[in-house]
């Protein structure tokens, strides 16, 4: 689904050096307000933009509020390195605090989980990222959208994927979500 302020107008731009990213958005801080804000920013940095549903999951690695979390499909020509300055932009926009331990409380967390096909470190970044892998609400809105795609270095789909992990005791929950907000 297309989504954001401007999705009745969306058109997902697929040119021979464009690359499709998923980003993964994550808030527990003002949650609704930042994730909207957060597909804002991509829709006008980045165009179109396709969104998973949106799930909600417990805080992982530290105590603290319910995330909610989605995943994100653009199509970009620029860099990974580019792209991350301007996820990591967007996220400090938004009150980012840097100064926080890894695992604590976030306005926005954005993260590019795949970047086109890509298996292994491209510029610094390991790809696709390892979270696909131990948190199911990185793989679930994945498999919403991606079904039938191959997991990048994987001979895998991601809905096989879901279907050999599953949930792995985390408990998530798909909550109702005003995009045009």
């Amino acid at each position: 689904m297309y989504c954001g302020r401007h999705q009745d107008r969306a058109v997902f731009p697929v040119s021979a050096t464009s690359v499709q990213l998923a980003l993964s958005l994550g808030s527990n801080i003002n949650r609704y307000r930042h994730i909207r804000a957060g597909i804002d920013a991509l829709q006008q940095h980045f165009g179109a933009v396709r969104c998973s549903p949106v799930y909600e999951s417990a805080a992982v690695g530290f105590a603290g509020s319910a995330f909610l979390n989605m995943i994100v499909l653009v199509q970009s020509a620029s860099s990974l390195a580019e792209i991350n300055r301007v996820l990591k932009q967007i996220e400090d926009d938004n009150g980012r605090d840097r100064s926080s331990p890894k695992f604590s409380a976030r306005t926005l967390d954005i993260d590019v989980v795949t970047y086109a096909d890509v298996a292994g470190v491209l510029e610094g970044i390991t790809l696709p990222r390892p979270e696909l892998f131990k948190n199911a609400f990185v793989l679930l809105p994945l498999v919403d959208l991606l079904p039938q795609q191959q997991v990048p270095g994987l001979q895998q789909s991601y809905s096989e994927l879901w279907a050999s992990q599953g949930a792995r005791g985390q408990q998530l929950t798909q909550v109702p979500f005003d995009f045009k907000r």
